[in-house]
């Protein structure tokens, strides 16, 4: 394999042409889901981003806005299987991940246990309004969420291949809801905000529903060009710059003494390695799904705020004041070198900027 000028691997002529088939694929898969789903272009780019990159996704929004219809068809144009679970209080961790029961066999008489398989045995699990059920119930999920597997019984069961959590979660209703914890919080890849529609994007909403309509979702990709588009997003390769860069935004959140002074006014708990970790995966597969075999600065911007927003912890002076963690991360993209500077000299950069 050839290196570019950085020492990086160049792109082999098969990467360059499954990029350029992933562009049109992209397009495909914006169609037939403008058939069914109106609007949220950017809510779809930034699912197929945490899946290309092989991550989970939270989608945080009011009921009523298609979230879950808009999994299901995205799972339906990729050609991977499908199922959902709609979390209660009363839900066991048995209901997701399966269960042991003993079965006789009639030619011997002899009984055994056998394991029947949960509902999280499929390829995108869409877990509806995931923090309605208790804790206990929302941690049968971490597992399958990090190992890809479940354990039962002793015995360990290999999940399909690829496998996805989409979550959605209602974050106006606070009564009898379980807020998800920091652990299985930092598991989700994205956190997705999906706002209202426009006025013309409602009225083809509702123009739309309140006819007969027959749409049937063609399938973009097969299994098999998803498995090695996975693979791909490894493949693209990224400038040590650009990791530098990816890295601040996670290394600034945190209240340490080279944190800009509104991180330290503001935030309570910072983001982890985990999250440098899916800037530049993120980076990577948005940059493939735009057509281009290398990561720009740009491509980190664009998927800092959905990477950072359940990661950063704010006060009660954040909350006084209206500041939510978007605007911590838009005031870190404003402040943060994009020259690829030294680190070192960040720390006299923030504190002069952050104290205006």
């Amino acid at each position: 394999m050839t290196e570019t000028a950085s020492g990086l691997p160049a792109p082999t002529e098969t990467d360059l042409e499954a990029v350029e088939r992933l562009g049109e694929a992209y397009r495909r898969i914006v169609g037939q889901l403008g058939r069914i789903v109106v609007g949220q272009r950017a809510v779809v780019e930034e699912l197929l981003i945490a899946m290309l990159a092989g991550g989970h996704a939270l989608l945080v929004g009011v009921p009523g806005l298609a979230k879950t219809l808009m999994v299901r068809t995205l799972a339906d144009t990729l050609n991977l299987s499908f199922n959902r679970i709609q979390f209660t209080p009363d839900l066991m961790p048995a209901d997701i991940t399966g269960t042991e029961v003993i079965q006789e066999d009639k030619s011997s008489g002899v009984r055994a246990f056998k394991f029947l398989p949960g509902p999280v045995f499929t390829n995108v699990l869409l877990a509806d309004e995931i923090n309605r059920t208790p804790p206990k119930t929302q941690a049968a999920l971490l597992e399958a969420m990090q190992e890809h597997q479940v354990t039962a019984g002793g015995q360990r069961h290999q999940l399909p291949n690829p496998f996805f959590v989409l979550a959605t979660q209602n974050p106006i209703e606070q009564e009898g809801t379980y807020p998800l914890p920091e652990a299985q919080l930092d598991r989700f890849m994205f956190e997705i905000l999906v706002d209202y529609p426009t006025e013309d994007e409602e009225f083809e909403i509702v123009r739309q529903t309140t006819i007969t309509n027959d749409t049937v979702i063609e399938k973009v990709l097969s299994y098999e060009e998803w498995i090695s588009l996975q693979a791909l997003v490894r493949r693209v390769p990224v400038a040590d710059s650009i990791i530098r860069y990816a890295m601040q935004f996670s290394r600034l959140t945190r209240k340490t003494p080279e944190a800009p002074d509104f991180v330290k006014q503001y935030v309570s708990w910072g983001a982890g390695p985990r999250a440098s970790q899916y800037l530049i995966l993120g980076a990577k597969a948005r940059a493939i799904l735009h057509g281009r075999p290398y990561v720009s600065i740009e491509d980190v911007q664009a998927v800092a705020a959905p990477v950072l927003r359940h990661r950063i912890l704010t006060n009660f002076n954040a909350e006084a004041e209206g500041i939510r963690p978007d605007d911590i991360v838009k005031k870190l993209t404003a402040l943060i070198p994009t020259d690829g500077s030294v680190s070192r000299l960040l720390p006299k950069v923030f504190k002069t900027a952050g104290s205006n």
